[in-house]
């Protein structure tokens, strides 16, 4: 499986964006799905996951409440709607794919168990 980010961009605090990650081959249904992002100057971080059927998902806490992560595997797509952006949202966000992830936060921000990275696309929000 490739993943293919995309849906950055430069915004004002309070608005929304939604990424996609578009995965190709046969295998992303079975595979765990989050999005990272990391900021300048920073580590990256944690920011959501979701399990292979949708119903399972797990957020850091910066985003909880504001982002949402969804699946279509017809689409072989992942999603991150973000809702009230906040400038310290300004980063660059990576998807990843990992088999036999579940759990809680702390399972699904192990970015070892991640052995499928996309590229990144950059988030901007300015106050």
């Amino acid at each position: 499986v490739q993943l293919q980010a995309s849906g950055g961009g430069s915004v004002q605090a309070g608005v929304s964006l939604r990424l996609s990650c578009a995965g190709s081959g046969r295998s992303f249904s079975s595979n765990a799905m989050a999005w990272f992002r990391q900021a300048p100057g920073k580590e990256r971080e944690f920011v959501a996951g979701i399990s292979t059927s949708g119903g399972n998902t797990a957020y850091a806490v910066s985003v909880k409440g504001r982002f949402t992560i969804s699946r279509d595997n017809a689409k072989s797509t992942v999603y991150l709607q973000m809702n009230s952006l906040k400038p310290e949202d300004t980063a660059v966000y990576y998807c990843a794919g990992g088999p036999q992830i579940y759990g809680d936060t702390y399972v699904y921000a192990r970015p070892t168990l991640y052995n499928i990275w996309g590229q990144g696309t950059l988030v901007t929000v300015s106050s």
